[in-house]
Parts: C-alpha cells; sequence; structure tokens
C-alpha cells in the first residue's frame, strides 16, 4: 500500500523540546516541594499538561484544586515558553529536515500533531512551519492522546484518509493513539518501549527505509 499522508508528533521526534518540558516540569515541582524524576517524566510523554500534573500530584499524593491546576500547569508553561525561545534549526533531531524534503518532493501531505500548545511557535523557531499543510495543538482537540482525535483531526485536515497515513511517535501513549486511528504507527525511539508500533526506528535517518511507504 502507498500511503500518501506523513504526521509526526513534535517532542521527541522533529526536535528534542522534551528535555524543555522535563526541566520546566522539575522546576515547578522544586518549587511546589514534589518529587519529580525520569520516570514520572516518562509517564507525561503526549498528554496534555493539567494531565501530566495531576499524574505528578497522585505521585506525591497531593491533591490541587481545578483552579489551582489550571493555574500550575500554565506557570509550568510559563517557564516553557521561556526555555524554547532558545531553540534555532540547529536543534532538529537526525534524519528530520531530508526525510521532510523528501516527503514533500513525493507529493505528500504533511501536518504535525503536538500534545503542545505551543507547536507553531517551536516549529517558527525551527524554521519548518511553512513545510507543513496543517498543524494540531492540544487547543484544537477535546481528548488527548491515547484517544485518536488529535490524529483523525490533522487526517482530515490534509485530506486523507486515516488508513492512508504514517504516524511518527515516541511515546506509547501516540502509538496507542496513531493505532486507535487506523494509521501505520512508526515509533521513534526505544524498539521495546514502543513494541506495539508497526515499524520502529531510532531515529529518522533511515530515510529510504521510511520513504519506501510513500512510493
Amino acid at each position: 500500500m502507498r500511503y500518501c499522508g506523513a504526521i509526526f508528533d513534535l517532542d521527541g521526534v522533529i526536535a528534542d523540546t522534551a528535555k524543555y518540558h522535563y526541566l520546566a516540569w522539575k522546576r515547578l515541582a522544586d518549587e511546589l516541594g514534589l518529587y519529580f524524576d525520569e520516570k514520572i517524566n516518562e509517564r507525561l510523554k503526549g498528554i496534555g499538561r493539567l494531565e501530566s500534573l495531576e499524574i505528578i500530584l497522585q505521585e506525591n499524593g497531593r491533591y490541587f484544586s481545578r483552579r489551582e491546576k489550571e493555574y500550575y500547569a500554565n506557570k509550568k508553561n510559563e517557564y516553557y515558553v521561556e526555555m524554547i525561545r532558545r531553540i534555532t534549526p540547529k536543534d532538529l533531531l537526525p534524519g528530520v529536515a531530508d526525510l521532510i524534503s523528501n516527503l514533500k518532493d513525493l507529493g505528500v501531505k504533511l501536518a504535525v500533531a503536538s500534545a503542545s500548545k505551543n507547536a507553531p511557535a517551536v516549529l517558527k523557531n525551527l524554521g519548518l512551519v511553512e513545510w507543513f499543510d496543517y498543524i494540531v495543538d492540544a487547543g484544537q482537540i477535546k481528548k488527548g492522546k491515547p484517544d485518536p482525535e488529535i490524529f483523525l483531526v490533522a487526517a482530515r485536515n490534509i485530506g486523507v484518509k486515516p488508513r492512508e497515513c504514517v504516524g511518527f511517535e515516541d511515546s506509547v501513549a501516540g502509538i496507542a493513539a496513531l493505532k486507535a486511528a487506523g494509521m501505520f504507527a512508526v515509533g521513534v525511539g526505544d524498539e521495546k518501549r514502543l513494541k506495539d508500533a508497526d515499524l520502529v526506528v531510532k531515529d529518522l535517518t533511515p530515510t529510504e527505509q521510511i520513504l519506501k511507504l510513500f512510493l
């Protein structure tokens, strides 16, 4: 089957912005006296701010009101936005620029589906915003990953049927969302952790292997 749509997660797939999410959550957790480490952070990949804060609170046996959670989730976002101002095209992960360029040459429709409301700003700093036909962020959906909504919205807006799309994800929740959407799932990262993906690559440098899906 020849696929004609490609939908990319942002954090950990296109650029290593995940480290800034971690640092922002760590800063907030330290201020609130909450324990936070890489293991907890792994559970936050691919999901929204409020859900992420809820996980951190559960890990610490703490409870915040809805108003408090919204306040501190926004505070974390302020820290994150402050950090991503330093992002440049040099922060693109290996293989990204070549793959996107080749897909454009093939006429493949391209979209970004990110749980971050800052996706447009990050893509602008990376010099990629004009490369994509559509960008979906958390502000446009009601349900976060592993619900397939974000990928279905992306597919609809690039005019490609879900079964004709390939999605690129680095999180377990993201892979689950792609499979639920009926898309071909490419996991970017650890093969054991992303075992439910249809194809797993360390990064996007095996361009030929990936391009075969679109030929």
